[in-house]
């Protein structure tokens, strides 16, 4: 029972064995696949030939913690803008490492704008979308030589809206021959699987080493995406790139993201994830980031920020007064972490509880590293704060929020601090 309890709380017990690629800029490397953390990464949705709003974005994302950002190279404007957008993240301390989006024309822009294909640390490549005929072939040769050129990665990037129509058709006059016919369905997903293994082939047949090549096969469906990457992992070693292409907007699109990717990151299965979230008309593009970060983190397979657990109310809790400490304690954590990750290791792996009445909340508090029980409809108008499973001192009045938070940051000044050694606490 021991060891079954321990599996249980261990997470995934094994990693999909993958090649590893390298994603860098200067001193900043960040490794896909190999048996490293899942990274988290997003996109701009910025115009990116605007290229100071690109990078003001970009700084956001990076801070919120995506540790690669892509971004759009659709116009020769755009391209020309990359490295000026470099530029201005290296004058804002950002070393985040960039990807170039590119369909339709990549091969032109990367030839016509070779400051642009230095300036990028990883070039995305859509099989279905390089060129029709006999030029898709040739236009494909000439980004992979671009990319072998400049030393740089790929991710070959196969999309159920956009597939190579002449593979597809080929898969399905084989599949016209078969004693019993696949269903559409699964013609659909050999078509995905197939055109990325035969590009990610036919790139190293041209040169590109097999360790600088990411793919994926994105579709918008949480099944299809189970089914597709379960057999893709299966039929080839190289890191894979995890994402509903299309996930939606708001708690749709969360819900979507974390039931396909939860289920194939418990499977061993992804090197690295964007969770393509829909923003709220005026909403925040960190959103996304925020969202994988809190998948994998809840999955136990990496930590980004102290976790905040609060009960979820009842009608023992009429007061909002534990919604609002949750909220803002939550909000104060992450928005310290860009410099307390610096400052205080380990600080990561901190348990924060805010609970709202006396059913649960000093049992969760003792859980907690730092917990606090408010009191509900009736109770004692005291608020009991745990440090490390032991009652500490109890709150009241009007400055509960204000005092917890001064005690949630006292305990990581005094816990975290290198000098104290107990930065894996």
């Amino acid at each position: 029972m021991t060891d079954f309890l321990s599996e249980i709380a261990s997470g995934p017990q094994f990693r999909r064995k993958s090649r590893s690629a390298s994603v860098s800029y200067g001193s900043r490397e960040v490794i896909v696949g190999g048996g490293a953390p899942v990274v988290v990464q997003s996109m701009t949705n910025t115009d990116t030939a605007d290229a100071i709003g690109t990078a003001i974005q970009i700084k956001e994302l990076a801070r919120a913690g995506s540790e690669l950002v892509r971004i759009t190279v659709n116009n020769p404007e755009a391209a020309a803008a990359v490295p000026a957008i470099r530029e201005q993240l290296d004058r804002m301390g950002i070393d985040v490492p960039l990807v170039g989006d590119f369909h339709y024309n990549g091969h032109t822009l990367l030839h016509d704008f070779p400051d642009c294909a230095k300036a990028l640390s990883k070039y995305r490549i859509n099989p279905g979308n390089v060129g029709k005929g006999a030029k898709r072939d040739t236009q494909f040769a000439q980004m992979i030589e671009m990319a072998c050129r400049y030393d740089k990665p790929v991710r070959i990037g196969v999309n159920w809206g956009s597939l190579d129509q002449a593979l597809l058709a080929r898969i399905m006059d084989a599949n016209a021959l078969r004693p019993e016919p696949w269903s559409v369905q699964a013609v659909m997903y050999e078509a995905l699987i197939t055109s990325a293994i035969e590009s990610a082939q036919k790139a190293e047949e041209l040169g590109l080493a097999g360790d600088k090549i990411i793919l994926s096969c994105k579709v918008s469906g949480v099944q299809d995406l189970i089914a597709v990457y379960r057999e893709l992992g299966r039929r080839c070693d190289y890191p894979l790139h995890l994402g509903l292409t299309e996930a939606g907007m708001g708690s749709k699109g969360i819900v979507a993201s974390t039931a396909a990717l939860a289920v194939l990151m418990q499977e061993g299965i992804g090197d690295t994830i964007r969770i393509s979230l829909t923003p709220e008309p005026g909403g925040d593009r960190c959103r996304e980031v925020i969202v994988g970060q809190e998948i994998l983190q809840t999955m136990g397979l990496r930590k980004f920020t102290p976790m905040v657990i609060a009960c979820p109310g009842c009608g023992r809790t009429t007061s909002t007064v534990f919604q609002e400490l949750a909220d803002d304690i939550q909000t104060f954590l992450r928005s310290q972490m860009p410099s307390w990750k610096l400052e205080y290791p380990g600080v990561e792996n901190m348990n924060v509880a805010v609970m709202g009445c006396i059913v649960n909340g000093p049992g969760e508090s003792k859980h907690a590293n730092i917990g606090i029980s408010l009191p509900g409809t009736g109770e004692s108008p005291a608020a009991p704060v745990f440090i490390d499973g032991a009652k500490a001192l109890t709150l009241r009045g009007d400055k509960i929020a204000e005092e917890f938070q001064a005690i949630v940051l006292d305990y990581v000044k005094s816990h975290y601090a290198p000098s104290n050694g107990v930065s894996d606490h």
